[in-house]
């Protein structure tokens, strides 16, 4: 068999404007659960057995290896370095059984990771999240130019993680510059 090589949404490399870094992550594996009728429970057993605990409405568990956030009602989404789970889905389809339905989502999304002093203003000019009131852990679903995004605040004060459309790649960037550019 042919040995596959994944490749980034756009490759663009790291861009840095005014105190502001834009960074394609294209090492993160992803993995959407659902958990299935009637299997909220061990369904929640498992994610925490994986994660430390559930993640709640708007809120992620910044776990380490494996990463996750609240996607709406008995849904989320399950992140973690690509070198040890680019097999995620099947990692977990084998811990959660027949209590959830896993569907692998790394070639769904694009993962920006935007830090810096300015992050903030840009963030402002992108999207109508509040987020100077968000800590780490925090998750909104927005609309950044049109694209139906996830914005995550990490552990770090000046670092937000935006998933979007993979198919969208190149306008959710373009906006991301854009907006870089501006409160630069």
């Amino acid at each position: 068999m042919d040995r596959l090589t994944p490749v980034p949404a756009l490759g663009a490399g790291t861009q840095t404007i005014g105190s502001v870094t834009i960074a394609e992550n294209s090492g993160v594996a992803l993995a959407s659960v659902a958990a299935r009728r009637g299997q909220s429970d061990a369904c929640g057993k498992v994610l925490k057995s994986i994660l430390g605990d559930v993640p709640a409405v708007g809120k992620a568990i910044l776990h380490d290896p494996e990463a996750g956030f609240w996607m709406g009602p008995d849904q989320w989404m399950i992140g973690a370095p690509m070198a040890s789970h680019e097999d995620i889905a099947d990692q977990l389809k084998a811990s959660f059984g027949d209590a959830a339905s896993i569907t692998e989502q790394s070639g769904a999304w694009v993962v920006f990771d935007v830090t810096g002093a300015k992050m903030p203003d840009m963030c402002e000019i992108l999207c109508n999240v509040p987020i100077r009131k968000m800590v780490a852990g925090d998750v909104q679903r927005t609309m950044i130019h049109q694209l139906g995004c996830f914005v995550i605040r990490r552990a770090a004060d000046d670092h937000i993680r935006i998933l979007g459309p993979r198919a969208s790649a190149g306008t959710l960037h373009h906006a991301l510059v854009t907006a870089a550019k501006s409160v630069a």
